[in-house]
């Protein structure tokens, strides 16, 4: 029965916060009279406290630009939970900007969609990216190129870690920065959460997004861990794939840490 209200309350907050929010971000990025950060950063905040997601801070974004954050995948609650805390952009892929609500959302934060698939606009979509790194712009990469089941972390994909490479090479800079971000779901009603309860948490392959956000909705109070970790810093000459490596390994260090000893929400 709780559930059931929580659920009710949280769908009718939602439906009414997103439409005027919506607008307001629509004319901050087309006018640029207002900051176009401030909306993205209360909607998603909003959206957590409706979901019962209690976001931990470890660490700080980098003040580096050009700046490429490099993270692990859980769930498209990830999206939520970063941009909550800083001013970042994401790279996704294509699918999400046909998403209802959630791929409007997206555009207006001024996401740049890739086909991972499309070996031949490779070039073009990293293109896009470092001009975006160039521009000040943070770009989030979910590296791993899906989500993961939130107790282990796939391989990087090298391909769009090119972006880092270009932006250096168009901001005529020594070195780029390079930040790993490590994303963990910890606790459940502040119990610390076992292999099984992150697998129901995380968001995999074709699993659809109503029951998952059902599911959340419903059980609520879920702690979540964000390690940002120091910048790694790469010169000329440095190739997409040591970039890859040396991300995955720090992310990976950072979220064996986190899911090993958890930390209670204050």
């Amino acid at each position: 029965m709780i559930g059931t209200l929580r659920l009710s309350a949280a769908v009718l907050v939602a439906a009414l916060a997103t439409p005027p929010l919506m607008l307001w971000q629509f004319f901050a990025v087309r006018t640029g009279l207002v900051d176009e950060h401030a909306v993205p950063r209360l909607w998603h905040g909003l959206v957590l406290r409706l979901l019962g997601l209690r976001v931990q801070v470890f660490g700080t974004l980098a003040p580096d630009r050009p700046l490429m954050l490099a993270s692990n995948h859980v769930s498209w609650t990830d999206i939520m939970v970063l941009s909550s805390l800083a001013d970042v952009h994401f790279i996704a892929k294509s699918e999400v900007a046909g998403w209802p609500v959630i791929g409007t959302l997206s555009r207006l934060q001024r996401t740049v969609f890739v086909e991972r698939q499309a070996r031949g606009k490779s070039g073009e979509q990293v293109g896009e990216i470092a001009e975006r790194m160039t521009s000040g712009d943070p770009m989030v990469l979910f590296a791993e190129g899906t989500t993961s089941d939130g107790n282990t972390i796939l391989p990087f994909k090298s391909t769009l870690f090119a972006a880092a490479v270009r932006a250096m090479e168009t901001a005529d800079a020594a070195d780029i920065a390079v930040q790993p971000v490590a994303i963990a779901y910890t606790r459940l009603h502040g119990m610390p959460m076992g292999r099984r309860h992150r697998r129901h948490l995380s968001w995999i392959g074709d699993q659809e997004l109503l029951p998952h956000l059902t599911w959340l909705l419903r059980e609520g109070a879920v702690d979540v861990e964000v390690h940002f970790g120091e910048p790694l810093r790469f010169g000329d000459g440095a190739s997409r794939k040591e970039i890859a490596r040396g991300a995955e390994e720090r992310v990976r260090e950072m979220m064996a840490a986190a899911l090993h000893d958890p930390k209670r929400s204050k």
